[in-house]
């Protein structure tokens, strides 16, 4: 049974994109710890991030970073943080989080709500600074 993430990569789940290549997939979380937060994941439905292999993990890192340079150039933060956790979802995934203190990362904060307007505007900003 395909994961929720590979419904959103085949376009049976709405999703606010960011960017997208042959092998990767970025969007942001509609559940997120800060404005911009994005999810990465490959294409291919891997569960486990270390289950890619070496080709597929090392771009799936260059990828993320084109992404989190982008969302550094649209969201005012100081980093970006950068988590993998892989338990809420069966498909492999780095979260990219806009952070100002280490607290912004912390994944028990309550979750931001945004309209979909605020998210259509978030992911417009960020998309528009993506050079692949």
């Amino acid at each position: 049974m395909a994961t929720i993430f590979t419904k959103i990569i085949n376009g049976e789940i709405p999703c606010y994109k960011i960017a997208e290549d042959d092998r990767y997939f970025a969007f942001l979380d509609i559940n997120p710890l800060k404005a911009g937060h994005t999810l990465i994941i490959p294409k291919t439905e891997t569960d486990y991030l270390f289950d890619l292999d070496d080709d597929q993990l090392a771009g799936m890192i260059v990828f993320s970073k084109k992404i989190a340079q982008a969302i550094k150039a649209a969201i005012p933060c100081n980093r970006i943080g950068v988590a993998v956790l892989g338990l809420e979802v069966p498909h492999a995934h780095i979260h990219l989080v806009p952070m100002d203190s280490m607290d912004d990362v912390n994944f028990r904060n309550p979750k931001l709500k945004f309209s979909t307007e605020e998210f259509k505007e978030i992911s417009s900003k960020i998309s528009s600074k993506v050079i692949l």
